[in-house]
């Protein structure tokens, strides 16, 4: 259905947006208060700051915006790019995959969020709520498409 693959794509553009905000505030000098410290618990600058701001995660001790990392917002940007593309190619199954897998790797930064770093960035979590509904949509998405296709045959 064209209509859900531009909501993806819609989305995706909006989880772009929030992974370059996430980037700028991994990019910025780390004593420079965040835009986004709220509290004690949501501290944006504490997460995107921290050794697993960055794949692979940094060692101890290492500044993880320097040396052979790749920050994770950047990955996100790239992610949501994917599965813009991919809905709107009508790669309905592959869009679907990519946003698991982007599902997949959100609960494992919610994960380190919530029981390692015990902090919450509200950029990682609005990303983490774009993800989910874009899961949600593509498979709604790929189920009417696939049952309008066993219709046809």
């Amino acid at each position: 259905m064209a209509f859900l693959r531009y909501l993806i794509a819609l989305l995706a553009v909006g989880g772009m947006v929030v992974s370059g905000l996430a980037l700028r505030v991994h990019l910025q000098d780390p004593n420079a208060a965040p835009p986004c410290a709220v509290t004690e618990k949501w501290d944006c600058g504490a997460v995107n700051h921290s050794r697993f701001a960055v794949f692979p995660a940094a060692s101890f001790g290492e500044d993880p915006r320097h040396g052979k990392h790749i920050p994770v917002a950047v990955l996100g940007l790239g992610g949501y790019l994917l599965i813009a593309v991919l809905a709107l190619t009508k790669l309905d199954f592959f869009a679907f995959e990519a946003a698991q897998i982007g599902l997949f790797f959100a609960g494992i930064l919610s994960y380190l969020e919530a029981f390692v770093l015990e902090k919450w960035c509200i950029y990682c979590v609005w990303s983490q709520t774009i993800i989910a509904v874009i899961t949600i949509v593509a498979a709604i998405n790929y189920l009417v498409v696939r049952n309008r296709r066993k219709l046809i045959y």
